[in-house]
């Protein structure tokens, strides 16, 4: 258990000192209008204070990913708090803050628009599509697992199809509605339910004395699966996130001050850094080992292993809370899975969004889709969304490598996790069954050599970019003139 405290203090630490040298680094300008201000349009830009900013951006990360994501990394043991500490603090906090406070600076753009303008205008159709089919598996994802746990939690007294139904007549009201309507006025109160569910759990588990397991090296999984490149895809959300850099800028556009970037982008990312801690301790205690682990995620997938504890630790009452806030979580990331989706779009075409015809005109066929989606295995989904995430958080950490470049700041915070994870994403779709299937030593080879080929396109976009006369970093604001 002393390992598991350690993690705890060492993220919370992470906030006050790289935390903060981050924001120092990149340098807050108070003085300097928001978007929330300069386009608010009263739909998607519009003014909200820093709690409720903070709430909604925790929310709209914190899908199923770090509660999910961490149970299925258990099982290669306690090199999982590992991943969750070093990627929450080096690479995830630092990706999150970068998108939004860059997002901030150029009128609340999204990863597309950002990644055209700092990596050459060919990547803009290519992100685009990125984004939107990450953007749409997630909403479909985060559909279906929180209605599978509803099912469970209902004896099945509710057909599964109905509460797939209101679920995705929520997302609908929730994707064409002003921000402050819906999201606004309801995220307190999951976050309320949110905070519970994983502070009741992580107390529960040092009150009974929890047999977590001690900081090792060694692979703990009962398949022998490789940690290099797996853990990196199926510990995401909680460690370092592509779908975060969809989200931050959704509040880029309602952060009142920049000065708030710091507890909004790289807070909240700490914060489910420590939820997803506290979900691979339990994962790891109470199963009987990882072999046993196994066995329950093999029934019923991270679902059960949810339900399981929470009614383990807390009883059947408690227990249901528990597993009402796990429920939250995708639910709140969905309906701003398919918001983003709706204003990436929107921004592609240049389709305003002030009339609610023209909001509805983009967000019903991306809800066909979704419902198509529904009909895939959930399994098969995750795998595609694994990789399509972790490919978007690679697009998302360059754009933030080259904006510090351009700016003359420290790039190396951005540099380091952009290139580990650029070798790790190659890797993957070369060793995995859902890419090329070679062998773990080729995939290797090939990584390295296609990081190597990405950085040298990289740095021919930078001397481009540097070369270009006019270019500006930032959004110049237009000087206000006297009337």
């Amino acid at each position: 258990m002393i390992t598991f405290f350690i993690s705890i203090v060492l993220l919370i630490i992470g906030y006050f000192t790289y935390g903060k040298y981050i924001d120092r680094m990149f340098g807050p300008k108070n003085d300097r209008p928001t978007p929330a201000y300069e386009q608010n349009d009263g739909v998607d830009y519009l003014p909200m204070n820093t709690r409720t900013n903070s709430l909604i951006q925790l929310l709209n990360i914190a899908g199923v990913g770090p509660i999910f994501g961490p149970i299925m990394g258990a099982l290669y043991g306690p090199v999982a708090f590992i991943w969750i500490v070093v990627g929450s603090i080096f690479a995830g906090a630092v990706h999150d803050y970068l998108t939004g406070m860059i997002s901030i600076r150029n009128k609340g753009a999204h990863l597309p628009a950002l990644a055209s303008k700092f990596l050459g205008n060919g990547m803009k159709h290519v992100v685009n599509l990125f984004t939107v089919l990450l953007l749409l598996l997630v909403g479909t994802v985060f559909v279906t697992s929180p209605a599978i746990l509803l099912h469970s939690l209902m004896d099945g007294r509710v057909a599964l199809g109905v509460i797939i139904g209101v679920i995705f007549l929520y997302y609908i009201l929730s994707t064409v509605l002003p921000i402050d309507k819906i999201i606004g006025k309801i995220y307190p109160f999951f976050g309320a339910v949110l905070l519970f569910s994983a502070f009741a759990i992580g107390f529960r588990l040092v009150q009974t004395g929890a047999p977590i397991p001690e900081l090792s090296l060694s692979n703990m999984h009962p398949d022998n699966a490789p940690i290099f490149p797996l853990l990196f895809f199926t510990i995401t959300c909680g460690a370092l996130s592509g779908f975060h850099a969809t989200q931050s800028p959704i509040i880029s556009r309602t952060t009142q001050r920049e000065s708030n970037g710091r507890m909004i982008f790289y807070g909240m990312m700490i914060a489910e850094g420590i939820i997803a801690m506290i979900w691979a301790a339990a994962a790891m205690s109470l199963f009987d080992g990882y072999g046993g682990l196994a066995e329950v995620l093999a029934a019923g997938e991270a679902a059960l292993v949810v339900s399981e504890a929470s009614t383990l630790l807390l009883g059947s009452a408690l227990g249901t809370i528990a597993v009402l806030g796990v429920i939250v979580l995708p639910i709140t990331s969905g309906d701003t899975a398919f918001r983003s989706a709706r204003m990436v779009v929107a921004d592609y075409l240049s389709f305003t969004q002030g009339e609610l015809w023209k909001r509805f005109a983009i967000a019903v066929p991306m809800f066909v889709i979704s419902f198509v989606l529904t009909q895939i295995d959930f399994t098969i989904l995750w795998r595609y969304f694994s990789w399509a995430n972790q490919m978007t958080a690679v697009i998302a950490l360059w754009v933030g490598v080259m904006y510090l470049l351009l700016a003359k700041k420290n790039h190396w915070v951005a540099t380091v996790p952009a290139v580990f994870m650029t070798f790790n994403v190659i890797t993957y779709i070369l060793y995995a069954q859902i890419g090329l299937g070679l062998e773990l030593n080729i995939a290797y080879a090939g990584g390295v050599a296609g990081t190597i080929i990405w950085m040298i396109y990289f740095y021919r976009v930078y001397k481009k970019t540097v070369g270009q006369e006019g270019f500006l970093i930032d959004y110049q604001i237009p000087a206000k003139t006297e009337a």
